[in-house]
């Protein structure tokens, strides 16, 4: 029975090493994945008190397969996201829309036992995708959950590139949502508290750089068709709602705990509408891997180790708001 690395969350918050183990023979389409590369996402910090495998940006290399596995092989490059499995037959998986399958097992919820941080995983191979060959490891892992989100929402909701698409905030998901959008021919505009990020926000794609702070009216050369809400934090709507298009989409992304609160009468008289949007389905996540190998969108990001101290360090500062946008885990040396 082979055994493996998992590095799991616990009560003291602080990841610790331990094991899995699964037959010696797969079953179905399930997958035997060495892992390679694993992202750090915001998501596993809610998770880190949860005595469960952490980690779902992950990326590895096929060592073997189920008996009915049908078009991956041993040595194929693969990473795999939020969503592990579904049903494959209900309305919203024959719609494309899978990720909303009732029986659905998302990270958290499902496959306690193991994670994208450790040496390796069994996955379904519904579940599973192939990495293009100009993309490595690293850069993919995470695109595997950060890309797959603000993606979605952009292409699951036919954003056109005559729109004007405005990202919230300039972090994990914002500076790709900023390249995302950019690529495809949108008018991007960055809001952000302060000015301190706005060099890199107009190297990433931004045509238009608007801080906040201090201000208590905001102004646009153009006003926003789409706006994608990636801080973890409430928006102050009355100076967002001004600056938005008549019929304008809000997308609020990010994980916070909480209700979500927007001025009624605002939103009724301008038809605005509040999308909510989880990670891609899988023809979008596929779609997605594309779209980035061919416009070479790629996460800033801080490589450490894959060793207890390595994920300490990157979940702290994680948590602090210290990591330079992505943190990657890497297998130790």
């Amino acid at each position: 029975m082979p055994t493996f690395t998992v590095f799991k969350g616990n009560e003291s918050g602080v990841p610790k090493k331990e094991t899995s183990t699964r037959p010696d023979e797969l079953t179905g389409d399930q997958v035997f994945v060495r892992i390679t590369a694993s992202g750090v996402c915001g998501t596993d910090l809610h998770h880190k008190h949860m005595h469960m495998g952490l980690g779902h940006e992950g990326v590895g290399v096929v060592e073997k397969t189920g008996p009915d596995v049908k078009t991956l092989k041993p040595g194929d490059r693969i990473g795999w996201g939020y969503n592990h499995s579904f049903c494959g037959h209900c309305e919203q998986c024959l719609s494309g829309n899978d990720v909303y399958c009732a029986e659905h097992a998302l990270y958290g919820e499902a496959d306690l036992d193991q994670g994208s941080f450790g040496s390796h995983a069994v996955w379904r191979e519904i579940a599973l995708f192939k990495i293009p060959d100009s993309m490595t490891d690293i850069d993919a892992a995470p695109l595997q959950c950060a890309g797959a989100t603000v993606f979605s929402a952009l292409h699951s909701y036919k954003t056109q590139p005559t729109e004007t698409v405005g990202i919230m905030g300039v972090g994990g998901l914002g500076h790709l949502a900023i390249q995302f959008a950019a690529k495809m021919g949108c008018r991007v505009v960055v809001i952000s508290g302060s000015e301190s990020k706005k060099d890199e926000a107009m190297k990433l794609g931004a045509h238009e750089f608007i801080a906040t702070r201090g201000k208590t009216e905001l102004k646009v050369e153009k006003p926003i068709d789409k706006l994608l809400v990636t801080t973890s934090f409430q928006p102050n709507w009355a100076q967002l709602l001004p600056i938005l298009a008549p019929r304008a989409t809000v997308f609020p992304i990010s994980v916070a705990a909480g209700n979500f609160e927007i001025p009624y009468m605002p939103m009724l008289m301008n038809g605005i509408t509040v999308q909510g949007s989880l990670v891609a389905s899988r023809l979008v996540h596929e779609r997605m891997l594309q779209f980035a190998a061919l416009h070479q969108i790629k996460a800033v990001i801080e490589v450490f180790d894959m060793t207890e101290e390595g994920i300490r360090d990157a979940m702290e500062k994680l948590d602090q708001g210290k990591v330079h946008f992505r943190a990657v885990l890497k297998p130790a040396a």
